[in-house]
């Protein structure tokens, strides 16, 4: 190959997504013991920090969209973990709360960080210094001006 900066070993998105799929592979039996797919898992943990979200919030805090959050919360809503409610003062506005399965579910889930850390870190400090640069990166794509749509 003529241009190596187009090797696929050397770009760094094709290394995140490899990790990126690599992690969800090790979720998913952590998960499958609580009936959570790794996007409700994540839907899961904004609310047990959160307590009460309305659909646009929790959109906001997942990085994702109405149309792939909304079929995720009724998947969660049938399994008895949430409730969706309309504002009665907005009927545009859903709000999501747990249900007492869902809140309970919450002990159990307390022990997946561990276990992913384990799989993943040596100690604390690679942990802390790994979620540095990686916010780090992070805000320097968001603040920055180049290749956009």
């Amino acid at each position: 190959m003529s241009n190596p900066e187009l090797l696929l070993s050397n770009q760094l998105c094709f290394l995140v997504h490899r990790l990126d799929r690599e992690i969800a592979t090790r979720y998913r039996p952590l998960l499958s013991g609580l009936g959570l797919t790794y996007p409700q898992y994540l839907a899961m943990l904004a609310l047990w920090e959160h307590g009460e979200l309305t659909v646009g919030e929790l959109c906001g805090l997942l990085y994702l969209d109405t149309g792939t959050v909304s079929p995720l919360l009724k998947r969660l809503e049938s399994a008895g973990l949430v409730v969706r409610q309309r504002k009665p003062d907005d009927e545009r506005s859903v709000t999501i709360t747990l249900s007492e399965a869902g809140e309970k579910l919450e002990s159990e889930a307390t022990r997946i960080p561990g276990s992913m850390a384990a799989c993943l870190l040596a100690d604390a400090g690679e942990y802390h210094s790994l979620k540095a640069t990686l916010s780090g990166l992070i805000a320097r794509l968001e603040g920055s001006s180049c290749v956009r749509d």
